[in-house]
């Protein structure tokens, strides 16, 4: 066994082994270490900073993309953005031991279902040190164990990540060995860690398509998978043109690097021609670069200053991750919401409309795990949610479906008390 084998095996086994103590570490003990770990991230900008500089440094001198460059920075904001939400985990009730669904049998016998951490989730990740302490602190306030390996991108802002957790759970006395970081950014690992059934529960893949991929076909325990997200806004024949504007601008350009990013407007036939002639002013002020159908570019046809292309098939059903969105008019929304179901990857869908009705019929025909009326697709996240931050956000339908935080990473337990109760 080499030694970065040898280094997981030892480190997912550590994790494993730590479980029964995690799941009743009191609430008391998981805040004051979330506390600590804020504190410790806030007095330590300028370590994290400067291990991210040369993680930044050193993929875009290997050609990284500026999307993956984007999801890779550090800066103060974004420190002081991870530090409040951990401080916003701390803060969420603990949903270890709740009891919900409650009843009591004809028979006297009271019955309910309790909360319990799932066991060791493994997290794979590329790029968003970010991650490191996300997964971490919901892992930590939900009783679990956590096994961490990020990719060789951010090594360095990973690494230092890490250690602010482990120790700051190690000074307020969680269990040793709940929070484990793989040092080792060999790819192999991957292969072997997807084989540890033995340790692991559950685990999440957070990167690109073909991450996701490798994990949910090689996996021999479950898997939680998303985050490829091909967004769309369709922008209804009773819109308002101004709140259509803003809404659309914010999902495509606020960080046109994620996931929850607007990568596909459709617009009603009805109100297209004064709705993407305003847009492409928006656009071309921003350098967005609009794939456009034939019937839309018709409509803009020689509009100054706009960047208008094409649009080919591949641009439908494409996350691009950049400033550019495809573009298409539509008849009805009941067009929009086939193109959604035929092109959609079941993240984040919004509808613009003053209509009650097509805002319903939007709402239950298409299939997403986040369905916007009137709203931004960037809000799809744990802490624009009020979950403090995500473990990653679910496009499956089992068991969990979009931004996964606390709740999310438990179990539950049937729990009977009887007084003497037996079956005839």
């Amino acid at each position: 066994m080499n030694a970065a084998v040898n280094e997981l095996e030892t480190k997912a086994r550590q994790a494993k082994e730590s479980t029964s103590a995690m799941a009743f570490v009191p609430t008391s003990v998981k805040d004051a270490a979330l506390r600590r770990v804020a504190s410790v991230l806030r007095e330590s900008k300028a370590s994290i900073l400067e291990a991210n500089r040369a993680d930044y440094e050193e993929a875009r001198l290997s050609g990284m993309n500026d999307a993956m460059l984007d999801r890779l920075l550090l800066t103060d904001e974004r420190i002081d953005g991870i530090a409040a939400d951990v401080l916003t985990i701390a803060a969420l009730r603990d949903p270890v031991g709740q009891a919900f669904d409650s009843r009591t049998l004809p028979n006297g016998i009271q019955l309910s279902k309790r909360r319990v951490p799932l066991g060791v989730i493994a997290a794979i990740y590329e790029s968003r040190p970010n991650v490191t302490i996300d997964i971490s602190a919901l892992c930590l306030k939900s009783g679990n164990a956590c096994v961490l390996r990020g990719g060789k991108e951010a090594r360095r802002s990973n690494h230092v990540l890490a250690q602010i957790m482990s120790d700051a759970c190690e000074a307020e006395g969680v269990p040793t060995g709940a929070i484990q970081f793989i040092e080792s950014t060999d790819r192999s690992l991957v292969s072997e860690l997807l084989q540890m059934k033995q340790y692991i529960d559950l685990v999440i893949p957070r990167g690109g398509a073909d991450l996701i991929r490798l994990v949910r076909d090689r996996a021999a325990m479950a898997v939680v998978a998303g985050g490829i997200g091909v967004c769309h806004a369709y922008v209804d024949a009773t819109a308002d043109i101004e709140m259509a504007l803003r809404i659309v601008d914010n999902g495509r350009v606020q960080r046109p690097t994620v996931c929850n990013a607007t990568d596909c407007v459709l617009v009603n036939r009805q109100i297209a021609g004064v709705f993407l002639a305003r847009l492409a002013d928006v656009w071309a002020k921003s350098g967005v670069e609009m794939r456009m159908d034939a019937d839309g570019m018709a409509l803009l046809k020689g509009h100054a200053g706009a960047k208008l292309v094409a649009a080919v098939e591949s641009d439908w059903g494409k996350e691009f991750l950049s400033l550019v969105a495809a573009v298409k008019v539509v008849d009805s929304i009941g067009e929009a919401v086939e193109h959604i179901r035929r092109y959609g990857s079941g993240h984040s869908e919004v509808i613009i409309t003053e209509s009650y009705s097509a805002a319903n019929r939007f709402v239950a025909e298409v299939d997403a795990a986040c369905v916007y009326v009137n709203a931004s697709t960037r809000f799809t996240d744990g802490a624009q949610f009020g979950l403090g931050a995500e473990i990653g956000i679910s496009t499956q339908k089992f068991h969990a479906r979009g931004p996964m935080a606390l709740e999310e990473i438990t179990s539950y337990k049937w729990v009977a008390l009887g007084t003497g109760q037996i079956r005839q």
